[in-house]
This record gives structure tokens, sequence and C-alpha cells, in this order.
């Protein structure tokens, strides 16, 4: 039988035992990895190829969305559900911007998971009830007036990836070594970023962070 290979990346084991029970209750489908990070997200994606990511949406050392971006230009085949607790209009926005084929709230996980992945297997779209109000509200708004872009998208994904980092505390030294580059060149990301966004603290990036759901509070 031919088995359907899915990747669960959220920072907490508890919920991660809890969705590997409740994907592996249908016969062909194999949790092939877990991960607790968005980075170990990507890397577990790029190394095993599976055909099912399911991402958390607020992760230490790289946000969900981010790392949905990534495995998604590596790999645009896979397909990427994201897992929140948030209905809200901008993460829905970005979570069609990042490649990914469904959005389910945790709270809605035991009801709408297994409906989630069998309608992004067949190449549809799944969004939970609460977040489907939101896009059609949304779709229907944009009859009126053309949406903004959030703020968030000021920032390339590497500079978002060295905004989370900031923000997690980590030095310019630290960040290199997480992202396998020079300080110099964080300290380049990190001038640019300032410049774009007209701030001028870590303080106020992590507010940012914040507002932009690169980091939850």
């Amino acid at each position: 039988m031919h088995h359907i290979s899915i990747l669960i990346a959220d920072d907490h084991a508890v919920v991660r035992r809890g969705l590997r029970a409740l994907l592996e209750t249908q016969s062909n489908w194999k949790v092939v990895a877990e991960a607790s990070n968005g980075r170990e997200a990507v890397e577990k994606a790029a190394e095993l190829n599976p055909q099912v990511v399911i991402l958390d949406v607020g992760m230490p050392k790289l946000n969900g969305l981010d790392a949905a971006t990534l495995i998604f230009k590596a790999n645009p085949k896979t397909r990427i559900l994201m897992l929140t607790m948030h209905a809200a209009e901008a993460l829905i926005q970005r979570t069609l911007q990042a490649g990914a084929s469904g959005y389910v709230l945790k709270s809605d996980a035991e009801r709408d998971l297994i409906t989630a992945v069998e309608a992004i297997l067949r190449n549809k779209m799944f969004f939970t009830e609460a977040a489907s109000s939101v896009v059609l509200e949304h779709m229907r708004a944009g009859h009126k007036k053309k949406a903004l872009a959030p703020d968030g998208d000021r920032l390339s994904v590497r500079e978002r990836e060295v905004v989370q980092l900031l923000a997690e505390g980590k030095s310019n030294k630290e960040i290199g070594a997480s992202l396998n580059i020079s300080k110099r060149t964080v300290d380049h990301h990190r001038a640019r970023i300032m410049g774009k966004l007209h701030v001028q603290s870590v303080g106020e990036l992590v507010l940012y962070a914040v507002r932009n759901k690169i980091v939850e509070p």
C-alpha cells in the first residue's frame, strides 16, 4: 500500500504527539518526522521530501509562515497545512502568499485535521470554518478595494529570519551561527532592516515582530 508521508512541526511535544496519533489513525498515512521549530522543519522537509507538511504558525527560530515559504520554494509539490490559534485576516493572507494549501485552528484540529489533509492531497484548499468566514469577507471586500500588503511584506524572508532571531534575544554572532552567515552579514541585514522599517532600537524591532506575527508575545 502506498503511504502518505507527513512532517509535523510544532514547538510543543504534547501537540506533536496528539497530531501524530490523530493522523496515524489513517492506515496509509505515516508521520516520517517531527520538528520543534521552523528551521528544523525546513531542514527535515528538504531531507525527507514529505508529501504533506503541517506547520504551527508560532514557532521559535523561524515562524511557520516563513518556514512554509522556504519549503514551498524548494518543492512546490509539497502540500502545506498551517495550524494556528487565531483566525486573523492578515495571517490567512500570509498563509496563501507562503504557498500553503490550508489553514486549521488548533481548537478545530480534532474535527478538521483529517479532512484538511485529504483535501490538500486532492490539490484543493481547506480552511477551518472560522477562517473560511474571514476569507469570504476578504474576497467580498476585494471587489470594493485592493487589499494593502501587510507590513511584514516590506522585508525579505532572510530579513524576517534575522528579525525573529533578534526578537528572541539572539546576538548578531549567534544569529550568524544559526543562519550560517558571517557576523558582518548579519550587521548589514540589521542595518538594512532598521532603515526599511524606520526604527532605531531592537526594542522597536521586537514590537514590529509581535505586531506582524513574526514572533508571538
